[in-house]
């Protein structure tokens, strides 16, 4: 019963306090550890997991209040204290192609799974425009990419007081992601090291056959002759650029020609997904310029002054979403295969030159399968992000007292600022305040009275174990502090 009440006014605080960042969570299913070793042929994962659909809050492109999806996967074990993993996902073809929906149909999100077995607590986020999220996605659009991604990890004390009791995490953050999500890892470590050094401390990252080089690489890929058989890509970006930056086209004639311009409409409305748009578009180009040479779907003119005018507004908006020019300060991975047919591996070797002569730390940049595509390319890009993550990954322990003995411990209002009240006590006992690394950060004697008013203004924001230990018999809960 105390644990219902102690739920019950969490979820009426939680709105009015937190201003809803995680507004819902849904329990979507689990694995055991020999189901996921089975999975991915890895004899070595050590844990099970359960997944969930959050849904928190953010902003759009537009500056204004906005809802997303994701998916976080929880390792199983309630004595253990786990890192944090951000993972970004590839290209989505429709909007439920993402983690927190495909993970039910075999797609990315499954991915979530492996490294909660390694004990990483995952969070995946969908992006704007996709999962539940209304509008049209800011396709490859580093920075909303990249504050997706964090305020998803300011909702994540939301999920931990939603989960109740078994889920620790501590200070360390990994980040990486494959393709569309490499260049989103890459824009979201660059944020963590430099807009939110102060808020995230990143322990370490890898970026996985990504298009770092927006403006450059991917530019002079699209303005040549060369085929090219994702020429989807294409519309998908110059639509998502011009609903962020408005500047540059009235009209999608301007920058395609027919036939090709009334098939990204189709797109661009809704009527055809992205799968079918690259279909379509080959077929047509094949039929009208004999062979899949994207640069022949646009209009000449636009390829003409896009050329010859470095500020061109598609060029200063490619540019805008490079994420390579920065000097990462954690160790640093980037995995690319040499043969990848989708992502041009200069994008890679262009990023570690850059980041290396502007002072990179610890980068490596490696070619783990150089005959390998872009699809090919995943499952050794993923093992050795693993091996390099399990690298530096600590998991530590629960403090002594085991959670499974304690009874609960009625706390509110919770989220508190400032402190708690604590009702339905002993007359007498022993207080300790843990955070979620396991440390004691408060130890008082209760004075006598079966209500206290336990004072955490000390303590700084986060979420924190209150354990009250009286005659042999241990209460507690978890409060979420906010400033």
């Amino acid at each position: 019963m105390h644990k219902f009440i102690a739920a019950l006014l969490m979820l009426l605080w939680l709105p009015s306090v937190r201003g809803q960042k995680m507004v819902s969570a849904q329990f979507l299913g689990s694995r055991t550890r020999a189901q996921i070793a089975a999975q991915f042929n890895n004899p070595l994962v050590q844990f099970g997991a359960r997944f969930y659909r959050v849904i928190y809050t953010t902003k759009n492109t537009a500056n204004q209040p906005d809802t997303v999806s994701g998916l976080i996967v929880v390792p199983q074990d309630s004595t253990r204290i786990f890192p944090r993993l951000v993972y970004q996902h590839g290209t989505s073809i429709s909007r439920t192609d993402v983690p927190s929906f495909n993970i039910l149909t075999g797609g990315e999100g499954n991915i979530g799974l492996l490294f909660a077995g390694m004990g990483f607590l995952t969070l995946m986020p969908d992006y704007l425009g996709l999962g539940v999220a209304k509008g049209f996605h800011p396709y490859v659009h580093a920075a909303s990419e990249s504050w997706v991604a964090a305020d998803m990890l300011r909702a994540l004390p939301d999920f931990i007081a939603y989960y109740g009791s078994g889920l620790y995490v501590n200070d360390q953050l990994f980040a990486t992601g494959y393709s569309q999500g490499g260049h989103a890892s890459m824009a979201f470590q660059r944020d963590v090291e430099g807009l939110w050094k102060n808020e995230f401390k990143m322990t370490a990252a890898s970026h996985m056959s990504g298009p770092y080089s927006i403006g450059e690489v991917m530019r002079d890929l699209v303005l040549s002759d060369e085929v090219y058989l994702y020429p989807a890509y294409i519309p998908n970006t110059l639509i998502s650029y011009q609903g962020v930056y408005g500047n540059l086209y009235n009209f999608l004639q301007e920058v395609f020609r027919e036939p090709y311009a009334s098939v990204v409409a189709q797109f661009q409305n809704g009527n055809i997904d992205l799968f079918q748009l690259n279909l379509q578009l080959i077929n047509l180009l094949v039929a009208n310029e004999g062979a899949c040479r994207p640069v022949r779907m646009l209009q000449p003119a636009l390829v003409q002054e896009v050329k010859a005018d470095d500020w061109h507004p598609v060029n200063v908006a490619l540019r805008d979403n490079n994420v390579y020019p920065w000097a990462p300060q954690v160790p640093t991975r980037i995995y690319y295969c040499t043969a990848d047919d989708q992502v041009p591996f200069k994008n890679s070797i262009v990023a570690r030159d850059t980041m290396l002569s502007r002072g990179a730390k610890d980068l490596q940049v490696v070619d783990v399968n150089p005959n390998a595509d872009h699809g090919a390319c995943v499952s050794p890009a993923l093992l050795n992000t693993l091996i390099f993550f399990l690298s530096y990954r600590d998991i530590g322990y629960v403090t002594a007292v085991g959670e499974e003995r304690a009874d609960p411990l009625l706390l509110y209002p919770n989220p508190a600022r400032g402190g708690v009240w604590m009702v339905n006590l002993p007359d007498e006992g022993h207080i300790q305040v843990f955070d979620l690394g396991g440390r004691l950060r408060q130890d008082l004697r209760k004075p006598s009275g079966n209500s206290y008013w336990l004072d955490l203004s000390p303590l700084e924001e986060g979420l924190y174990v209150v354990r009250l230990l009286s005659e042999g018999r241990i209460w507690q809960n978890k409060v979420v502090l906010l400033r």
